[in-house]
């Protein structure tokens, strides 16, 4: 079984889009707290994030590949899933 961390990023953005937790980060970090986006909001809101018109972009695009991992691992920190980083 393949890791996320070892598939393109246009991959891992494609999981993270169809993930609940993710989904909601992403309408709270869109000013809608207490709401939960689709997948296709969720994915909207990341090519937003990353100044991207597509997910395909972050496998070549290395600063919107710079964008979405600082975007991870802001989700990562609000997910519990790492210690927040320090400013």
């Amino acid at each position: 079984m393949t890791r996320l961390t070892q598939m393109h990023p246009a991959q891992q953005a494609g999981i993270l889009c169809n993930d609940p937790q993710f989904q909601k980060f992403a309408a709270i970090r869109s000013g809608l707290p207490g709401t939960q986006f689709c997948a296709s909001a969720a994915a909207q809101y990341l090519r937003e994030a990353c100044n991207i018109a597509s997910r395909r972009e972050l496998n070549s695009d290395t600063s919107a590949q710079a964008k979405f991992a600082a975007l991870r691992t802001s989700f990562d920190a609000w997910a519990g899933r790492i210690a927040a980083p320090n400013p």
